[in-house]
């Protein structure tokens, strides 16, 4: 073997790598036990130590600290730590419209609605599609009077073209999401997330976000969805609105007795004519005195029995208004209801123009123990014609958290020049009367985050907002802040929530399905192969170590799919030695010496275990492409653990084997009872290739008769759009019960309850207000889950949730298709371009398809037989890929030993009977190795299968049916299709 020096310092230099990135996790897992041990239970304790080491050096040798070290550990994915996924989308509706001015143009506004619909029903430039409708809409007529200004004077001239607006928008619209981006990665940025994962989705308006280990779903929603839009106002002191609000109770009072009127005259008629409601009247007057006084209290002042002005007891003793910005305090129940007073047209007459209504962001800290959270009402001071503020957020340069002087959290804002000198010039005027000293309210969102009384001019810009703070309140605040306002509306659109619990069970069942998988490995090898099996396990478990160190090293996430994907190359890496053991048991056969027969067996073997590995890692970059989420976890840990088998099962095991024969040692292939085991099989396969067709034939036809009968396929959420939770109750479910107790509280939505692995765990999928894009309908679905969950008088716990949009979903059926017809297109061109025949193209190609379509009438027939979901989802097309690669491995190997067949006999090709014979006999010389190769896969799914959990449970089901077609294709389909077409070709050119 020629380079031995050369594989050696590759294998020791990639082994010291993996070394130095596998090291962190030992590293930080002794900090966190020690965190456990001194923390004793207490969950803040352990907290508050792990945040005092975090800049302490934790690394003997290297001394990093525990901060960095965590950084550098195995990232784990939701589905093993738990955390939330989002994907959000960037409103370019929305922004055109604000680039327009907000025009009321009713072509322009009926375009932007069309070219949604459109973009929901799979469309994919929001812009092109916005233009397009524009001019079938209003045809003549110009956009660019939309928006030509003098702001973008030099970007658009106001005689350009149609196409030259549209060029405009999509840069706007570019422009835009890149802001976005690096807005809301700033903002993750500082949310405190341990390596969170962001990406654009390249050619959309999304942005997916993965966050491990975060549980605050509503704190996530108020920090990716606000808009951030920082204002400073002037504010109205108590004493001055006081008199506005005496006169809105007055009103109130009198307007509210009117009605109160009109409804006792009613009474009065009622009584008269000796209705029932008269006898309910006359007991309603039998109450007590004191609930009776109180009613009187509330008719003559019906705003101040909700709102509480501010009051203070003078030096006299009598009360006396409290000066400062607050004007009114509410309880949060009572809040909607002072509103609702304001905006009465009695009421809005009488409020002066100049005055503007806010609530604070939190309650009030009031110092006493309250039943209610009371919140404060600020009197905004409108002094601009055009009803701006007096500063916005663009003169906020900067913001960090910090801590006031009484240890209290607060934070410092640092403003630009303009800023600067504009801040001076409205400080100077609160300041200037030092005996009425005034306030500004800093505004976010149309909520006073805070209204300090200024005391001196701020010459600086450097100033602080103080408040009813926590540390997180305000690093989310100083984090929007520096972030900067988004340029569009961002809305969530899809999330993933996966809970601590569920996290953690996942971890078990991965663990465990991949250890007892990768022993069901090592028995088989060295049961089978001897001492040569033993080899293949050295091989294996180095394998395993660079598979783990490669993915620490670049940053990889390591999910549940990507688990079965480490599983699934370790199988298939058996391949690689499978080939090779049975390549050199044939030499051995012929009588040539051990040495003789393990280089002769490398040299044959070598060309199908490129091929087969070439195929399966052109499967693994086209699920990477089009996959998100679990697929692309899978397909990471497929490719780099294809490349890492390669180097291992070839190079590795080769230089073990060269180690042992210069030590003179007895190198083994086989047993008493394995070493004749597929010997003399002279099975006609191609005899019988119409038997096979006719059985095919029947179970796809089976296929469409029970589409039929179960009304399509069972489309998950990826492919049709909605809201999965995952529900653990405290006993055993009936998932019809459930389903009637939801079906009052999703009203006219489809509504799915299945088992989701045990019977106390259960799947709810539902369409409620899935098309509803306020930003509140994620709380409103959750809550009627919950009342609707109550019903059923069980315990329970909400695990995880998914929420995909109709436009995610869209999305993700058209990605499906492009995978697995580009995948066939790949396929194809490659087995083309390698067997340098056409007909080897075609059957391969068809043999894909006929999986494809095995597999999904499986699905079909077997869909509520199973005792767990046959869903389609993107972990089924992951599914189907991979067995489209398992079909390509096991023929490019019997294409490979044809060919190699005719190269030995002089000839590019045969026809008739030996051609026949030529095939039979590259699939029975090869049978040993498909059969073994399936029958190590399908043992290793199988254990997935059962120990791995009910998450993967139907990808892992789609994977083993699709292990036996597959098997079942390469042998009875795809070559004797190849044989078909080759003589239809003769046929053609006689």
């Amino acid at each position: 073997m020629q380079g031995k020096g050369f594989i050696k310092f590759m294998a020791i230099l990639l082994g010291i790598v993996c070394v130095y990135s596998l090291s962190f996790n030992f590293v930080t897992s002794k900090v966190e036990r020690d965190a456990k041990a001194y923390a004793k239970g207490d969950v803040e304790k352990e907290k508050a130590y792990l945040d005092s080491m975090a800049t302490v050096p934790v690394y003997p040798l290297f001394g990093f600290n525990y901060q960095f070290c965590k950084a550098k550990e195995i990232n784990l994915g939701l589905d093993l730590k738990g955390g939330m996924n989002v994907t959000m989308e960037i409103s370019l509706g929305e922004l055109v419209k604000s680039l327009a001015g907000n025009t009321d143009d009713v072509n322009f506004n009926k375009a932007l609605s069309n070219a949604q619909q459109q973009l929901n029903a799979g469309g994919k430039d929001f812009i092109t599609l916005f233009v397009n409708e524009y001019e079938k809409l209003a045809p003549g007529k110009q956009l660019v009077d939309f928006f030509s200004n003098q702001d973008n004077a030099k970007l658009l001239k106001p005689n350009a073209s149609n196409n030259e607006v549209k060029s405009f928008l999509s840069k706007e619209a570019t422009s835009a999401i890149d802001r976005s981006f690096i807005i809301i990665r700033s903002r993750i940025d500082g949310f405190g997330v341990v390596s969170p994962n962001m990406q654009k989705q390249e050619g959309t308006n999304r942005i997916l976000i993965e966050m491990p280990g975060v549980q605050d779903k509503d704190r996530v929603h108020k920090l990716l969805q606000g808009s951030a839009e920082l204002q400073f106002w002037q504010v109205y002191s108590n004493q001055d609105v006081y008199p506005v609000m005496e006169n809105i109770n007055k009103t109130l009072a009198l307007t509210l007795k009117d009605t109160t009127a009109v409804a006792t005259a009613a009474k009065d008629t009622a009584a008269k004519s000796g209705s029932k409601l008269a006898g309910l009247a006359k007991k309603t007057d039998t109450k007590d005195s004191a609930s009776v006084k109180n009613n009187e209290a509330v008719k003559s002042n019906p705003l101040f029995a909700v709102l509480q002005p501010p009051t203070y007891q003078s030096e006299n003793g009598q009360q006396a208004l409290r000066p400062g910005p607050v004007v009114g305090f509410a309880a949060q129940k009572d809040t909607a209801k002072v509103n609702a007073f304001f905006r009465r047209p009695e009421i809005a007459a009488i409020i002066p123009q100049t005055y503007k209504f806010m609530w604070s962001v939190k309650p009030a800290d009031l110092g006493v123990a309250n039943t209610s959270k009371i919140f404060e009402l600020y009197a905004i001071k409108v002094s601009s014609l055009d009803g701006k503020p007096d500063l916005g957020g663009e003169a906020i340069s900067d913001a960090r958290a910090d801590f006031g002087q009484n240890g209290k959290p607060e934070v410092t804002m640092y403003m630009t020049g303009d800023g600067a000198a504009k801040w001076k010039k409205i400080t100077a005027e609160a300041s200037a009367d030092v005996n009425d000293k005034k306030s500004i309210a800093i505004v976010l969102d149309n909520t006073v985050y805070s209204a300090p009384t200024v005391q001196n001019e701020i010459p600086n810009g450097i100033s602080q907002i103080t408040g009813n703070f926590t540390q997180n309140d305000t690093q989310d605040l100083a984090n929007i802040l520096k972030a900067g306002k988004l340029p569009a509306p961002a809305r969530i659109v899809g999330e993933f929530v996966v809970g601590p619990s569920l996290g953690e069970a996942a971890i078990h069942n991965g663990l465990l399905s991949f250890v007892l998988a990768f022993v069901v490995i090592l028995i088989f090898m060295a049961l089978y192969y001897n001492k040569a099996g033993w080899v293949a396990n050295l091989a294996l478990v180095i394998n395993l170590f660079f598979i783990m160190g490669v993915l620490v090293s670049l940053g990889a996430v390591l999910t549940l799919p990507g688990i079965a994907g480490i599983v699934l190359v370790i199988g298939l890496s058996v391949d690689a030695n499978i080939l090779i053991f049975e390549r050199v048991r044939e030499e051995l056969n012929l009588g040539k010496s051990t040495p003789v027969a393990i280089k002769e067996g490398f040299k044959h073997a070598m060309s199908s275990i490129i091929d087969s590995n070439v195929t399966v890692l052109v499967l693994g970059v086209i699920l990477y492409i089009f996959g998100s989420g679990p697929v692309q976890g899978f397909a990471t840990t497929l490719c780099i653990g294809i490349l890492s088998s390669l180097f291992c099962a070839v190079l590795i095991s080769r230089l073990v084997f060269d180690t042992l024969l210069e030590k003179k040692a007895n190198i083994t292939f086989g047993n008493k009872a394995t070493i004749h085991a597929f010997k003399n099989i002279a099975f006609n396969f191609v005899g019988h290739r119409k038997l096979y067709y006719t059985i095919s034939s029947v179970i796809i036809v089976l296929g469409f008769i029970f589409y039929f009968k179960n009304g399509g396929l069972n489309l998950g959420i990826d492919f049709k759009g909605g809201r999965t939770y995952i529900v653990h109750f405290d006993k055993a479910m009936h998932t019809e019960d459930v389903k009637a107790q939801l079906s009052s509280v999703f009203p006219e939505s489809e509504t799915i309850v299945k088992t989701a692995g045990a019977d106390n765990e259960l799947k709810i999928t539902t369409t409620f207000h899935i098309t509803d894009s306020d930003i509140q309908a994620d709380k409103i679905v959750e809550n009627a889950l919950k009342a609707g969950l109550a019903k059923t008088g069980v315990k329970y716990t909400i695990e995880s949730n998914e929420k995909v949009g109709p436009i995610i979903a869209s999305d993700i059926v058209y990605g499906a298709y492009g995978a697995i017809l580009f995948s066939c297109l790949v396929m194809f061109i490659y087995i083309v371009v390698r067997f340098k025949k056409l007909n080897y193209g075609l059957g391969a190609v068809i043999a894909l398809f006929h999986d494809v379509l095995l597999v999904l009438s499986f699905y079909t027939i077997l869909d509520g037989v199973m005792p767990f979901s046959l869903e389609i989802g993107q972990d089924f097309i992951a599914a189907i890929l991979t067995v489209m690669g398992y079909t390509m491995t096991e023929t490019v190997v019997v294409f490979d030993r044809i060919r190699e067949k005719l190269a030995e006999q002089g000839k590019e090709d045969l026809h008739g009977k030996e051609r026949e014979n030529l095939i039979n006999f590259a699939l029975n010389s090869t049978l040993s190795r498909t059969i073994l190769t399936s029958l190590t896969v399908f043992f290793v799914l199988l254990v997935i299968f059962i120990f791995g959990g009910a998450s993967i449970r139907g990808f892992i089901f789609a994977l083993l049916i699709g292990r036996i077609i597959g098997t079942y294709s390469s042998l009875c389909i795809s070559t004797p299709i190849v044989l078909d077409l080759g003589e239809a070709r003769v046929k053609n050119k006689k």
